[in-house]
């Protein structure tokens, strides 16, 4: 969204430690929640980006380094690959959480494994953009929880929290993971070691911390099965000795199986940078197919806005001729209207013209009445003097 700070974020941790749940909780994501401690994260996966305080906020899930799918060597392949990608993609990280279940009993050996690799994925600078978050606290009884949270600040995460990393508690909620991601929304994006590593430095994947760490495990682990392997000898050496041929046979099957896994080991140097190449290229494809998605999105959107200008433009032209006709409607209404006047106004002076012409008529009727009225009596006194005088002519 143009103007507002676009934010990223990954959530690491062991697998089965509810990342996945928790990125679904926080931006309504769907995505595959695995069952108990079995992985369901098979690669690095990004959230439609949602809002949150003002910041435009993408999760990114990755699958821990136990996973239940895919080895280590896998996993180191797959995050590498896509933070340096990313990174000279121009993106960098606002922050990383670190899952934790506070129901586990104890800091095993995986937990230790993940949160090491952890450490030399980030380095030591990032530090402060880092957040522990322990979860699944419904599953233990508070103050035990409580008692354990203290082991693990006092302990197992004391020298990340010394070095500005923060420890917070997850309550399940939606509203308790947009709490926590409040946390870091405004930092500054940093650079992670491996992404210093592989990009800035030039850095084969294996000769990086990371990769320096994943050889260091797999170099014991190949160890213990070689001293697993001598003693296998010694076993089958000695029953050889008292003709045990089913117990000899039974120990060659397992030495067998034993120098398969150590030369399976020995080749995971190769295969992990074949491996990152791979990612990288695929991702590289990904990136390339969403870019040319975006292309045609654009263009789609270019043609959109000039059909929308189009549209605009004919309705201006449209309520413009509707203004004029209103207008000139409105002219004729106005002159209508005069005329109705000037008629109302003509028909008044007439009425007025006839009226003064009755009353007019009405006074020449009137003397004309009067007029008569008078020489009738006049008439008629002649005649009376006329009687009288011939009276008197008779009388004499």
């Amino acid at each position: 969204m143009p103007g507002v700070p676009s934010i990223r974020i990954a959530i690491m941790g062991p697998s089965g430690s509810g990342k996945t749940t928790f990125i679904n909780e926080a931006s309504g994501s769907d995505f595959t929640v695995g069952k108990g401690l079995e992985s369901c994260t098979n690669e690095v996966q990004a959230t439609k980006p949602f809002m949150l305080s003002g910041r435009e906020v993408t999760l990114i899930d990755t699958p821990g380094f136990d996973d239940t799918n895919r080895s280590d060597t896998d996993i180191l392949a797959m995050i590498g690959a896509y933070l340096s990608q990313t990174y000279e993609h121009g993106a960098k990280l606002a922050g990383i959480i670190y899952m934790h279940r506070i129901s586990d009993i104890r800091m095993g050996g995986t937990n230790r494994r993940n949160f090491k690799m952890f450490r030399e994925l980030c380095g030591e600078s990032t530090l402060r953009n880092v957040l522990i978050v322990t979860n699944m606290w419904s599953q233990v009884a508070p103050d035990l929880g409580e008692m354990r949270e203290k082991e693990l600040e006092d302990n197992f995460f004391k020298p990340v929290l010394a070095k500005g990393a923060r420890m917070l508690r997850h309550g399940s909620t939606r509203e308790s993971s947009h709490r926590i991601l409040r946390y870091l929304i405004h930092n500054q994006p940093a650079t992670l070691l491996i992404q210093a590593e592989l990009v800035n430095e030039h850095k084969t994947i294996v000769q990086t911390s990371a990769g320096f760490e994943l050889a260091r495990v797999l170099n014991e682990q190949r160890e213990r099965h070689e001293e697993v392997v001598a003693q296998l000898r010694i076993d089958m050496e000695a029953a050889i000795r008292d003709k045990d041929h089913e117990t000899k046979e039974e120990l060659k099957e397992e030495i067998r199986s034993k120098h398969e896994l150590i030369l399976k080991l020995q080749g995971e140097k190769e295969r992990l940078e074949t491996e990152f190449k791979a990612a990288k290229e695929k991702l590289e494809a990904r990136i390339g197919v969403m870019e040319e998605r975006h292309r045609e999105e654009a263009r789609a959107i270019d043609v959109l806005q000039q059909e929308l200008e189009a549209e605009k433009k004919e309705r201006e032209r449209l309520s413009a001729e509707r203004n004029q006709e209103e207008q000139r409607l409105h002219r004729l209404e106005e002159e209508n209207a005069r005329l109705q006047e000037m008629e109302q106004l003509k028909s008044i002076r007439e009425q007025d013209r006839l009226a003064t012409i009755r009353a007019e008529l009405k006074e020449e009727l009137r003397k004309e009445a009067e007029q008569e009225s008078t020489e009738q009596k006049g008439s008629d006194v002649g005649l009376v003097e006329e009687l009288i005088s011939w009276l008197k002519s008779w009388l004499s």
